[in-house]
């Protein structure tokens, strides 16, 4: 029987206060010498390391300079379990276990792709260890959130539909999303629907806990600014992803944090909203690049990666 090929090793690990958490190591394809910093990819507040798969083969498989590249499922997210106490579902917390898997599978000071919520734990492990990370990719996030797309995520979270089938699925995200994301098809929202739904009996089962909602409930008003965790990033080069359709993270803010960073690069997804769902070509070329450059700039201090 010929087996299926596995672009990843499954790793789980037990966090410091007993949860069982699930992360992925996709291994770099060869290793021509060339000392390459691996990629940690943090997701969304429903979302999990799905979410990376495409960009994690594209950039562990990259014919030129492959990584070993990372993915975490947050508690309550993915293959992750469930956290007994809903209060533990905060950016702090998940920070703490992200520094623990670091730990675990020897990666600290990796180069970290964070897509809206996971760009915030970023920021905030760059303001409590700030030689945890390295350069860092923030997927349509940033030190000031619109709340308009908190609004929106706020009215979904633990609302979603069960679907029946994988088609069925397919079809709800894509009523969910094709305001956001138009050019997508609908055969690729069915992949997108296996990142948002665990798969249990062959049909989709649930992805995140519901108790999520609880965490956001508590919320009070909009989200305070979060410059001074942003300027503890300062001493890394960080890259920007802002999709075009963007609710959650404006132009106006892009423009503040290039501003207050000496060393931020930004580019906008065009025809996707949030976040930018890491699958097409140019945006991989472009965090590809972005993480060779600022390697370049290490072995070559007088450059410097604009």
């Amino acid at each position: 029987m010929t087996r299926m090929y596995q672009a990843y090793r499954d790793i789980y690990f037990t966090a410091r206060d007993g949860l069982r958490l699930y992360g992925r190591h996709y291994p770099a394809a060869f290793h021509d010498g060339t000392e390459r910093r691996p990629v940690l990819c943090l997701a969304g507040l429903t979302r999990n390391g799905r979410d990376f798969h495409v960009i994690a083969e594209a950039l562990s498989q990259h014919a030129e300079a492959p990584r070993d590249v990372y993915t975490l499922d947050a508690r309550g997210r993915g293959l992750s379990e469930n956290d007994p106490d809903w209060r533990n579902y905060t950016v702090p917390f998940e920070t703490t276990d992200v520094l623990d898997f670091m730990t675990v599978t020897g990666t600290t000071g990796a180069a970290v792709i964070g897509t809206s919520r996971g760009g915030l734990i970023a920021m905030v492990m760059a303001a409590l260890q700030p030689r945890s990370l390295g350069p860092v990719v923030l997927n349509d996030i940033g030190p000031v959130i619109e709340q308009k797309g908190l609004g929106r995520i706020s009215a979904y979270v633990g609302r979603i539909p069960l679907p029946r089938s994988w088609k069925e699925a397919g079809t709800l995200v894509h009523d969910m999303g094709r305001r956001a994301f138009p050019g997508i098809s609908a055969e690729e929202w069915e992949d997108v629907a296996r990142q948002w739904f665990n798969e249990y009996k062959g049909r989709p089962a649930p992805g995140y806990d519901p108790a999520l909602s609880n965490a956001l409930s508590v919320l009070d008003g909009p989200i305070p600014e979060l410059w001074p965790q942003f300027e503890a990033l300062k001493r890394v080069p960080v890259l920007v992803l802002r999709g075009a359709l963007s609710d959650i993270l404006s132009d106006e803010t892009v423009e503040e944090m290039r501003r207050r960073h000496p060393a931020l690069s930004s580019f906008v997804v065009p025809g996707q909203g949030h976040a930018p769902l890491l699958r097409d070509t140019e945006t991989i070329d472009v965090v590809a690049r972005f993480l060779a450059a600022t390697e370049s700039a290490e072995r070559h201090p007088r450059l410097a990666y604009g």
